[in-house]
């Protein structure tokens, strides 16, 4: 039973995603169609990259991952199909790719969408795609391809005494991700004291706790969470609104670049 994952920023107020799904089950009638979010923002791919990333590693080999983020940032005329492990994705040639797997993979091949305009049309084309890889039959549409769009996550500032990390996630629960990871925290750190600055000479956080019960409620906590980044949050609280920390700022007038707003971590 073939397993298809689907990731998009198309949200779930209209009937688009039951739309797509309704082609892959016709293409596929006995596939699992598994969503991993149709929230995601179409410009952070930092976002993307992590909710996707670190859902993909607990689906069986041979899964199927198609990502609609930023689908028509530029005309398209083919889609790109990876070999990732022991599993496949499909995404726009726009650098999602490689910000999800972190590297360039070695198999990477461009479907050709034809006089597919429309994003129906578009994924008319991969619903015949993934069927056809399933069935053995012939890709008369897939080519090998050399020239991608890349694009890699943001690693954190680091200085002898200090490290600078983005937010690069605010959960449902306003509970604040870093893009630092445990090793990277650890390897920075070197068995030193540190203090996580929430507020500046007012607020901080100076130990790793395990889970959320480790603190009273209203206390704040930082953990390693269950991706291995490392996560700010307060008990039965608001961390984010509390301290006014956000993801990024999309500011138009800067070509859509993505400002992300940094927490500093000091060692002594």
């Amino acid at each position: 039973m073939p397993v298809i994952t689907f990731s998009s920023d198309i949200g779930l107020n209209d009937y688009l995603v039951g739309a797509i799904k309704g082609q892959l089950i016709s293409a596929i009638p006995d596939c699992t169609i598994a969503d991993i979010s149709h929230q995601l923002s179409p410009y952070d791919y930092q976002q993307a990259a992590y909710v996707c990333g670190n859902a993909f590693k607990y689906f069986p080999a041979d899964t199927f991952h198609l990502i609609m983020v930023n689908f028509f940032e530029k005309p398209l005329k083919y889609l790109l199909l990876a070999e990732y492990g022991d599993q496949y994705i499909i995404c726009p040639d726009n650098g999602m790719l490689t910000m999800i797997t972190r590297t360039r993979p070695e198999n990477i091949n461009a479907i050709d969408i034809g006089d597919a305009v429309s994003l129906l049309d578009c994924t008319k084309v991969i619903a015949a795609c993934i069927h056809k890889m399933i069935t053995g039959a012939k890709l008369t549409n897939v080519s090998s391809i050399t020239e991608i769009d890349e694009k890699y996550p943001m690693r954190s500032a680091v200085g002898n005494d200090w490290i600078d990390s983005q937010i690069i996630y605010i959960d449902n629960f306003e509970n604040v991700v870093l893009n630092l990871t445990k090793e990277e925290f650890e390897e920075i750190r070197r068995n030193r004291k540190f203090k996580i600055v929430l507020m500046r000479n007012s607020e901080f956080i100076t130990k790793i706790s395990d889970h959320y019960a480790s603190v009273q409620p209203g206390e704040n906590l930082a953990f390693f969470n269950a991706a291995g980044y490392l996560e700010i949050a307060i008990n039965k609280g608001n961390v984010a609104g509390l301290f006014g920390l956000q993801k990024y700022a999309n500011t138009s007038n800067m070509q859509n670049r993505l400002l992300y707003q940094t927490v500093r971590i000091t060692f002594e």
